[in-house]
């Protein structure tokens, strides 16, 4: 199942990203950050982590540097500066 899924970021990665421009407000982008999920704590956890992480991608949510957790837990929205 992580090969599946590796392999359906990898296609999105290389054909529909170029397409759809530069939008994630996260470093690493999305789709590097579900696959290092994916690899790190495989499909189920890492699926649900890279989907959170997809949630917290909206103009609330503070952006920048967001890497994937070394242990699985998920991590909550940083406030946006000026922001309560």
């Amino acid at each position: 199942m992580s090969r599946l899924i590796l392999f359906l970021l990898k296609l999105y990665k290389r054909y529909v990203s170029p397409l759809l421009g530069q939008r994630c407000r996260f470093y690493p982008s999305c789709s590097d950050y579900a696959r290092v999920a994916v690899s790190r704590f495989g499909p189920w956890r890492g699926s649900l982590l890279a989907g959170w992480r997809i949630l917290r991608c909206q103009p609330l949510c503070a952006g920048g540097n967001d890497p994937v957790p070394d242990h699985f837990h998920l991590p909550c929205c940083r406030v946006r500066d000026g922001e309560h």
